[in-house]
């Protein structure tokens, strides 16, 4: 018998292991979306570490926003995420959407670090 997964557990494994073939030695962009809050990190593969990252719970956004739950503050954490990684000499990096669908609050996220600089 083998491990039964999830749908979403076979979408991010499958995502991973094609973002592993087209990396071309690029960070990953690895977003995740709880309930409530969102958080997005630059990750090195190859050095396995996380060079900046970014969530609704950092002091920096926490005061600006009325919630963590919206597309608002999705927007203002792939902003800060993109500043931080370009003060950090990152600018290409590759797309994690970690198995979540590319919609509302992920797309959101996505859109704003493209717009503050980040290409993929």
């Amino acid at each position: 018998m083998g491990i039964v997964d999830s749908g979403f557990e076979r979408r991010k494994r499958r995502l991973r292991f094609k973002l592993a073939q087209r990396r071309n030695d690029r960070p990953r962009l690895s977003i995740h979306r709880s309930n409530c809050h969102m958080y997005a990190q630059i990750i090195d593969d190859i050095k396995a570490i996380t060079i900046v990252s970014a969530s609704t719970l950092d002091k920096e956004l926490k005061d600006q926003m009325k919630n963590g739950c919206n597309a608002a503050s999705a927007e203002m954490v792939g902003k800060l995420v993109a500043e931080r990684a370009l003060k950090a000499g990152v600018k290409e990096v590759v797309f994690d959407r970690s198995g979540f669908l590319y919609h509302g609050r992920v797309k959101a996220l996505a859109d704003a670090a493209r717009e503050a600089g980040l290409n993929f």
